[in-house]
């Protein structure tokens, strides 16, 4: 006697037709030409562009992606001449980890008269993709008194709407730099709205997706933000340690937790999505006991002139080491000063900074090493190579040449 209706809520799509034409001079003459301007669901003045004036409602059930919001609409009707009492709808959405009520009440309907129905709207953001089925029960007590009781199963997929890729790059610094690759694999175009980075408690970040131009940046997508099907983005940020993290050496080596992305876009006629990654986690790189980073160096210098350069030493370990600092040559760079000085005791997390003077006696682009690091302490040796790179030019050689 009570009949249930289920369906799915999902926005129209615009109408496109299919253009027939033909040359003037074939059989048919203008005559397609005539019925597609007088189609009343064709563009006037561009009837041969497939394009439609008119929406048309869904005629199937048509994808979910994970990030969309599934509506859907239920309806118990009473289809026989008799009132029906109590009656009671729910809705459940199975997943395959959770069962979620969603129903928006829980309460019996006290009767249902003859032709009458009870309608309901349920809303569910979709946070799974693979298998769901919505799962309907309707209850009812007939004029006889009898109890009945049935259920109906809605099975669907949900698809992943974007395939997303992290890169990670350590810089010298404590400076973090995050690559997020975004591509569309569904067979719409997507309006990007928003992709930004939530750190974690311990960094800051700023966004490297825009172009100075002056009052406000621009962004490097232009203005239309646009995500054809299977196009790829990328995108950069960099994190930097909050100051009161910034000295903590050995709390800043092993933080492996960076943040998430929080993605929104758009599809279809305005139908928002939104999707957030789990917590993105980088391989922590490996200082040692002894970190040794360059604070200060210059970028270009003369042939066999000193420059000057300005290194940090920060105790990674958990205990005190009394340094000494050796400076070996090598067979392009020579240091400038006495090798085998005293730097004294560094405490743990602790940091010193250290001027150095040294020259090059090679052109081109040479690589700073042969610099050594002993704690006597430990008896134990520390060795940096390629700490940096600079240009070194001859100021004597003539632009000619």
């Amino acid at each position: 006697s009570v009949k249930l209706g289920v369906m799915r809520l999902t926005k129209p799509t615009l109408f496109t037709n299919m253009p027939v034409t033909c040359e003037d001079r074939d059989l048919p003459g203008d005559l397609f030409g005539r019925l597609m301007k007088e189609d009343p669901s064709t563009i006037k003045g561009a009837e041969t562009l497939m394009l439609g004036e008119m929406l048309t409602l869904p005629q199937n059930f048509g994808n979910i992606f994970l990030g969309e919001t599934f509506s859907s609409y239920i309806s118990v009707h009473n289809d026989s001449i008799q009132v029906v009492k109590d009656i009671l709808v729910k809705a459940d959405l199975q997943t395959s980890s959770q069962r979620l009520n969603l129903s928006a009440s829980n309460n019996a309907v006290t009767e249902l008269k003859p032709e009458c129905c009870i309608d309901d709207v349920i809303h569910h953001e979709v946070k799974e993709i693979g298998t769901h089925i919505l799962v309907c029960a309707v209850s009812y007590t007939t004029q006889a008194g009898e109890k009945l009781y049935f259920r109906k199963f809605f099975k669907f997929q949900v698809l992943k709407p974007l395939d997303v890729k992290t890169k990670f790059y350590n810089a010298e610094t404590d400076e973090v730099f995050l690559e997020a690759q975004i591509q569309n694999i569904t067979t719409s175009p997507m309006f990007m709205e928003k992709v930004s980075l939530e750190p974690s408690m311990m960094y800051n970040v700023t966004e490297l997706n825009t172009v100075d131009t002056g009052d406000e940046g621009t962004s490097t997508f232009g203005k239309m933000s646009y995500l054809q099907p299977m196009d790829t983005r990328q995108y950069l940020y960099c994190l930097k340690p909050k100051p009161e993290f910034a000295e903590k050496a050995g709390v800043i080596k092993g933080v492996t937790v960076i943040g998430k992305l929080d993605i929104v876009w758009k599809t279809n006629l305005g139908e928002r999505g939104r999707l957030q990654t789990s917590q993105l986690q980088r391989m922590a790189p490996g200082y040692g006991d002894v970190r040794l980073s360059l604070e200060m160096i210059p970028d270009t210098v003369n042939l066999e002139e000193p420059f000057d350069i300005t290194c940090k030493i920060t105790n990674c370990s958990e205990r005190t080491m009394d340094l000494v600092l050796e400076m070996c040559n090598t067979r392009s760079i020579h240091w400038c000063g006495v090798s085998g000085r005293q730097l004294g005791k560094v405490s743990p997390s602790a940091s010193l900074t250290l001027p150095l003077k040294l020259l090059s006696s090679v052109q081109g682009l040479q690589s700073i090493s042969g610099l050594r690091l002993t704690d006597t302490f430990l008896k134990r040796t520390y060795e940096y190579d390629d700490i940096a790179q600079v240009c070194v030019v001859c100021p004597y050689m003539s632009r000619e040449t």
